[in-house]
């Protein structure tokens, strides 16, 4: 059975090799590579992809570029169908875990890997590694299908589907790995997918984003290395199921001391552990959809789970004497990311802010140093990443319908034009605010429980403070949800807030709607100008200081005479009866370009409903019955603190 385990780390690799060597480059280099970087000038003094097809003012990353080979429906349908697998064999080694003996490592896989230096290729799977295993692998298949029908640019969606499948071998990778070294490995190759998932597929600010993204990752993780090295130093082993049998035997109090601050400094970062959180909220907000879904559901996990898994049951003596730091930076997170939460105006930007404050439970969790803070964090963990996917999914949705993210320029009443969208957006805050019943409740309220009665040797008064201040904590949570809540879906659907002026400096009236935009694109709406008999079109955007909106119903008149019509992306736009009906489109003897609005908006499509569902059912399954999680996790937490 131990064939399960590599069959989730080579099913995704085999899945990006086998794209690279069916794609055949348009313009073979003299090197005959199949994959380049390629960043260039365009004219509007941005740099950009390279390609015949582009307009050359974005940046991108050319991997299989062209790839004439392979048509479009096989790249969409190529991602699921790779991922799927992987998402069944995860299925399988849920089903066949001995839930008995969740304590110790199952289907281990131990090889040497480079001899001279005794590192040896360890892989396993115990109650705290095979609820993130099964996660990565169903966020990752969603992802997936979502993409379907919500591709980027055509020529680009190769390399999407490549940097994906490169990024899922390395986060099921962390949680397998029982070798330090192994762990660190498969640490490090998360960072540069996820850069590019940024960097070319993101948002306007996207380059900025990437490079504060791998600028902090990076020096967290030479921070991290330097700690795993000193406790290989004083162990002489990296073997993780040894260390933490060991539970800190061979390292003095000061090493053990040392080694934390190292570790857990690289973790933080990834966690993100406040103040070391700068990056998080640029990348979630710049961020295509799907890497805002994997850096939440999964990447945050993988800081969290190193606590859990090394620093915590490996150097006790460390983690006893920095918990209260690790306590006060953990309450400070979530205050000030409540606190940031109510002061944004961005949708994606704030739930950003809200992982931040969310991962300070979890941190809180693990600080108290007791199974019940423990599997608190873990918990959090899992409950986390269903619930902050679910509502990065219905961001991106919200903002490709709209093209904007601006709740200010939403205009509120999205429960009366888009009941089902809104419905779930509404579900998806409430469970994000710990509602009792739903998945979100039981980390937040197991953490304050832990810091009640932390471990012995802590301070119980200076954790009663935390705890009061974590119960604060989830007063503002509840309140800048239901605030975006009330901005968002309630109100009347024509009474938008934030409008720009219409001509004269009268407001618009009540029929005139927003844009639809570009999906995932924050950058100015593209418009198009009708061209009449005797007169010439021009592209150019309907408002100078205002680039998001137009008005789409009562269409006013340009100096030139000319009315504007927005152009919407297909996957936010219902189809006209004449499409339906097979009419040629407008320019081919069609007549003049329809005007569309709010009014031709879709809801929420089958291929969303489908990449949505199960985060749906299993925030409500873990909510009502929580003991399907926590007893998975409990006999692994109670091992790696029975020494203490």
């Amino acid at each position: 059975m131990s064939a399960l385990l590599i069959g989730l780390l080579a099913v995704p690799l085999a899945g990006a090799v086998v794209l690279m060597l069916l794609a055949r480059p348009s313009q073979p280099s003299e090197a005959g590579d199949l994959v380049s970087l390629s960043v260039s000038s365009g004219a509007g003094g941005r740099e950009g992809l390279s390609a015949p097809s582009a307009a050359g003012d974005r940046e991108g990353l050319s991997v299989l570029s062209g790839a004439p080979g392979l048509s479009v429906p096989f790249m969409r349908w190529y991602g699921p169908v790779v991922s799927g697998v992987t998402l069944v064999l995860a299925i399988v080694l849920a089903v066949s875990f001995d839930y008995g003996r969740a304590a110790r490592p199952q289907f281990e896989i131990d090889r040497a890997w480079i001899p001279g230096l005794d590192l040896r290729f360890h892989l396993g799977v115990d109650g705290i590694s095979l609820p993130l295993v099964v996660l990565t692998a169903l966020l990752t298949f969603l992802c997936f299908l979502y993409l379907v029908r919500h591709k980027p640019d055509g020529e680009r969606f190769g390399a999407l589907v490549f940097t994906l499948l490169v990024l899922e071998v390395g986060m099921i990778g962390t949680f397998l790995a029982l070798d330090l070294l192994l762990f660190f490995v498969f640490f490090e190759i998360v960072l540069i997918p996820m850069y590019f998932v940024i960097a070319v597929w993101g948002g306007k600010e996207r380059r900025a984003a990437a490079v504060k993204f791998i600028l902090y990752t990076l020096l967290g993780s030479a921070v991290l290395l330097l700690g795993l090295l000193l406790i290989w130093v004083h162990t002489g082993t990296l073997d993780m199921v040894r260390l933490a049998q060991a539970h800190g035997s061979g390292m003095s109090r000061a090493a053990q001391i040392l080694a934390f601050l190292a570790v857990g400094l690289g973790l933080a970062v990834k966690a993100p552990m406040w103040p070391l959180h700068t990056w998080l909220p640029a990348a979630h907000t710049e961020a295509p959809t799907v890497g805002s879904v994997l850096l939440a559901g999964v990447l945050l996990k993988m800081g969290t789970y190193g606590f859990a898994r090394i620093a915590i049951p490996v150097l006790p003596e460390g983690a006893a004497a920095l918990a209260p730091w690790l306590g006060a930076f953990a309450v400070m997170g979530i205050v000030y990311g409540s606190l940031a939460c109510l002061a944004q105006r961005d949708l994606k930007r704030m739930i950003a802010y809200s992982s931040v404050g969310h991962m300070g439970f979890v941190l809180l969790g693990l600080a108290t140093l007791t199974p019940v803070g423990m599997n608190a964090a873990l918990f959090g963990n899992v409950a986390h990443g269903l619930i902050t996917g679910l509502l990065f999914f219905i961001a991106g949705a919200i903002k490709e319908r709209y093209g904007t993210a601006e709740m200010s320029r939403l205009g509120g009443g999205m429960l009366g034009r888009l009941p089902y969208l809104g419905s779930l957006l509404t579900f998806a805050c409430v469970a994000s605010l710990g509602l009792p019943g739903l998945a979100g409740f039981w980390g937040e309220m197991l953490a304050l429980l832990g810091a009640f009665r932390p471990a012995p040797g802590l301070s119980r008064p200076l954790f009663l403070v935390f705890m009061a201040i974590g119960g604060l904590g989830t007063v503002l949570t509840a309140a800048y949800f239901l605030l975006m809540l009330s901005r968002v879906t309630h109100g009347r659907p024509d009474e938008p807030e934030g409008r720009p002026d219409g001509p004269g400096g009268e407001a618009p009236g009540p029929a005139e709607e927003p844009l639809v935009s570009t999906a995932e694109a924050d950058e100015e709406p593209r418009v198009r100008i009708i061209e009449e008999p005797g007169t010439g079109g021009e592209e150019r955007p309907a408002f100078a200081e205002e680039p998001s909106f137009v008005e789409t119903a009562a269409l006013p008149e340009e100096p030139s005479g000319l009315p504007v019509e927005p152009v919407a992306t297909e996957a936010a736009q219902a189809p006209t009866a004449s499409e339906a009906a097979g009419v040629p489109p407008p320019g081919e003897g069609a007549g003049p370009l329809p005007v569309l609005g709010f009014g031709r908006l879709r809801d929420v499509t089958p291929y969303e409903l489908a990449a949505w569902t199960p985060l749906v059912v299993l925030t409500v399954v873990l909510g009502l019955w929580p003991k399907a999680l926590l007893a998975v996790t409990d006999p692994a937490v109670q091992a790696f603190l029975g020494a203490r």
